[in-house]
């Protein structure tokens, strides 16, 4: 292929420009990951997508839990110890159908546990979520609910259900939208 180069058009198509004119481009690497730089993750898949989650465990202060949950509950509860998050309510659901055994594992503290008893990862806790939450789970899987971390370019990095919601309180605070101040626009004018 070959063009004319006249001062008018130096090409015959746009397609001959770009072929001509990036002849010698060798790209740019474009990343996500100046976003999430400072966020320690990790890479999960689910159902044949992958993409990156903050790491849980790291965000807990005093992970691992058996540190200090070294004997059975009952017999902890009942001694004068150190009561860090007993005081910890659940609005999650009514006492009758959720309490933290519910979630958490009381044979080993250092995990969370499904309903049906099987050991779940403090690091993939949106899967006990979405054990109620399936569509909600659904969504966040192809993106559509939760917080994207980054930007357009790969890798995905997305926030987990626990990075928004307080596990034992999920629902969000109800807030009155601020109020405009129209006094105030009117004496910035004159």
């Amino acid at each position: 292929m070959f063009s004319c180069k006249n001062e008018e058009h130096e090409y015959h198509s746009v397609i001959e420009k770009i072929e001509s004119e990036s002849k010698n481009y060798h790209g740019v690497s474009v990343t996500s990951e100046l976003y999430f730089e400072d966020t320690d993750m990790i890479e999960i898949s689910e159902d044949g997508q992958s993409f990156l989650i903050p790491d849980r465990k790291g965000q807990i202060k005093s992970f691992a839990c058996t540190e200090c949950h070294s004997k059975p509950l009952e017999q902890m509860q009942s001694e004068n110890l150190k009561k860090a998050h007993w005081d910890v309510s659940v609005a999650h659901a009514d006492l009758n159908t959720m309490n933290c055994v519910t979630c958490h594992n009381p044979e080993n503290m250092d995990n969370l546990k499904s309903l049906t008893g099987n050991t779940i990862d403090f690091n993939a806790s949106y899967k006990l979520c979405s054990q109620c939450h399936t569509k909600q789970f659904q969504d966040w899987k192809g993106g559509a609910h939760g917080k994207q971390i980054g930007g357009w370019a790969p890798p995905r990095a997305s926030m987990t259900c626990v990075n928004c919601h307080n596990p034992h309180k999920p629902a969000f605070e109800t807030k009155w939208p601020a109020r405009f101040n129209t006094q105030t626009i009117k004496e910035r004018n004159n």
